[in-house]
C-alpha cells in the first residue's frame, strides 16, 4: 500500500485522489465512481475555467455525464469573502447538482463552504500548488470584514495536474511552498507539546506530513522557474499535510507558533497597498522564521539544568494573566476575546507548570538534539523563500520592524495550541527572546 492509498483509508472526507500530468482528462472517471447518477456543476473562475475548466467540461462530455452550465465568477475582485458564498448558494440550491470546484484556494474554499450550507459533498480540481487547504476540513471565508475558519468538510475527491500547477503564476506555487515550510517548526512544536504532556503525536499523521517533506523543500528554485516533478512533490506534500489533518481531526501536524503570526494578521487584515489581501502562505512564511528563530534561541539554553522553583515561584496566577492580557489588548476587543478564550484552554496552575517543566527538564537531553535534527537553520528557511519567490523579511508583506515585534509579544495569547512560544513564556524568557530578536544587532532589529 502506497503513501497516498494508506492517507485515504484514514481520511474522514475525501475518499479519492488522482495527481500527476494528464489526470485533468480523468475528472469524469472520479465523478462517475464517486457520484453514480449524479449531475455535475463545474465552479471556476474566468482563468481556472481557461487553464482547466474546459478540459474537465470535456472530460464530462466525453464520458457523458450529466452536467449543468458551469458557473463561472467573472468579478475582479474575487475572492473568499461572503458575498460569493450567498452568490453561489443561489446558484448551486436552485439544482440538485454536485459541484466541482476548479481552481486554488478561493474557489474551493467558497466551493466546499457553501456545498456544506446545502447539504453535499463535492470534489475538486486543482491548479496551482498553493497551500494545504484543499484537502483539510475547514474554509477560510470573510463575513463581517473579519477572516474566519468556517467548519466543513474536506472535497470527496481532488484531482491535481502538475503541469497545470507548475504553469500557474509564479507567487502561488511560491505561497505553497511557505505553507509546507511552515511544517517543520510545527513539528519541533509538537514535539514539545508531546514531551510537556499537552498533545500526544500520532504518528499516523505526523509520517504523513514528514515523510517525504525535505524532499518536497529540496529545490525551490526549480520550483520557483516551473520544474513539473518539483511542483508534483510540493502538491503531493501539502495535499498529505491535508490529509493528515482529517485524519486525526485536528490542524495539529500541520500547525505551529508560525501559524498563529498568520492567525493574528489575518484578525487585523493585513493587506497591500492596493487592498489585496496578503496570502495565507506569505504570513505564515514569516511566521516559520520567527518560529525558527525562537527554536534556535531555545536550543542554546541549559534547560536540562533549568531552576525549575524558580520559574515556578514567579508564575502568575489566571487572574494576574487575565489583567495582563487585558493591558496588552487594549483597545483591541477581537484580540482581547480570542486571547482570554483562547490562553485559558492552554493556562496551568504552579503545580501544573511544575509537571510540565520537570518533564521537559528530564527530556531536554535527548529532546534538543531531536529538535536540532528537525528543523532548517533560520539561514536556509530565509534562504529557501527568496529562492521559491516568496517573501523572506516581514517588510515584504507591509509588516514593519515595530509591527513585528509587538505581533511576538500577542503571540503567547492568541491560541491554545501548545509551541514553542509557549515554552519561552513559560521558562521567563520572552523579554530575553525579544531583545535578542529585536534588539541592536538582531535578526529585526528595531531602531527607536
Amino acid at each position: 500500500m502506497n503513501k497516498i492509498e494508506s492517507a485515504l483509508r484514514r481520511t474522514t472526507d475525501t475518499k479519492d485522489l488522482f495527481i500527476g500530468p494528464g489526470v485533468v482528462s480523468r475528472t469524469a472517471e472520479m465523478f462517475l465512481k464517486l457520484f453514480p447518477g449524479k449531475t455535475a456543476l463545474i465552479i471556476a473562475d474566468k482563468n481556472t475555467w481557461e487553464v482547466a475548466g474546459k478540459a474537465v467540461l470535456g472530460s464530462l462530455e466525453a464520458a457523458s455525464v450529466p452536467h449543468e452550465e458551469p458557473f463561472i465568477f467573472d468579478d475582479p475582485e474575487l475572492y473568499a469573502e461572503w458575498k460569493f458564498v450567498e452568490q453561489l448558494k443561489v446558484r448551486l440550491g436552485s439544482t440538485d447538482a454536485i459541484a466541482i470546484a476548479v481552481g486554488s484556494g478561493v474557489i474551493n474554499d467558497l466551493t466546499k463552504y457553501t456545498s456544506h450550507l446545502i447539504g453535499r459533498k463535492y470534489m475538486c480540481v486543482g491548479t496551482a500548488a498553493s497551500m494545504d487547504g484543499y484537502t483539510a476540513y475547514g474554509a477560510s471565508i470573510t463575513k463581517d470584514g473579519n477572516k474566519q475558519t468556517f467548519d466543513c468538510p474536506a472535497p470527496y475527491g481532488f484531482v491535481m495536474d502538475p503541469v497545470i500547477a507548475a504553469d500557474a503564476p509564479k507567487e502561488l506555487a511560491a505561497s505553497g511552498y511557505a505553507d509546507l515550510i511552515a511544517k517543520i517548526p510545527a513539528g519541533a512544536d509538537w514535539m514539545l507539546a508531546d514531551t510537556v504532556g499537552s498533545e500526544a503525536i500520532d504518528q499516523f499523521g505526523w509520517d504523513l506530513v514528514q515523510d517525504g517533506l525535505r524532499e518536497a523543500l529540496s529545490a525551490p528554485a526549480a520550483v520557483h522557474a516551473g520544474d513539473v516533478e518539483m511542483t508534483e512533490k510540493l502538491a503531493e506534500g501539502l495535499l498529505m499535510s491535508g490529509f493528515a489533518m482529517q485524519a486525526i481531526q485536528s490542524s495539529r501536524p500541520a500547525s505551529g507558533t508560525e501559524h498563529q503570526f498568520s492567525h493574528c494578521w489575518d484578525m487585523e487584515n493585513l493587506s497591500y497597498p492596493d487592498g489585496k489581501h496578503v496570502s495565507h502562505g506569505f504570513k505564515v512564511g514569516i511566521g516559520t522564521l520567527a518560529s525558527t528563530a525562537s527554536l534556535e534561541f531555545l536550543l542554546e539554553k541549559d534547560i536540562e539544568n533549568l531552576d525549575v522553583d524558580k520559574c515556578v515561584d514567579a508564575w502568575k496566577s489566571w487572574e494576574e494573566t487575565e489583567a495582563e492580557i487585558r493591558e496588552i489588548f487594549a483597545g483591541k476587543p477581537g484580540h482581547l476575546a480570542r486571547g482570554l478564550e483562547e490562553t485559558k484552554g492552554k493556562y496551568v496552575d504552579k503545580d501544573g507548570l511544575r509537571k510540565q517543566l520537570e518533564a521537559l527538564k528530564k527530556a531536554w537531553p535527548e529532546l534538543k538534539e531531536k529538535i536540532r535534527g528537525q528543523i532548517i537553520p533560520f539561514s536556509e528557511v530565509h534562504e529557501n523563500l527568496r529562492l521559491v519567490g516568496a517573501p523572506y523579511e516581514p517588510e515584504m508583506i507591509c509588516v514593519d520592524r515595530a509591527r513585528m515585534r509587538k505581533t511576538f509579544s500577542y503571540i503567547p495569547y492568541m491560541r491554545s495550541r501548545f509551541t514553542n512560544i509557549d515554552i519561552v513564556y513559560r521558562l521567563g524568557l520572552m523579554p530575553e527572546l525579544t531583545e535578542r530578536l529585536f534588539g541592536k544587532g538582531g535578526i529585526w532589529e528595531v531602531k527607536e
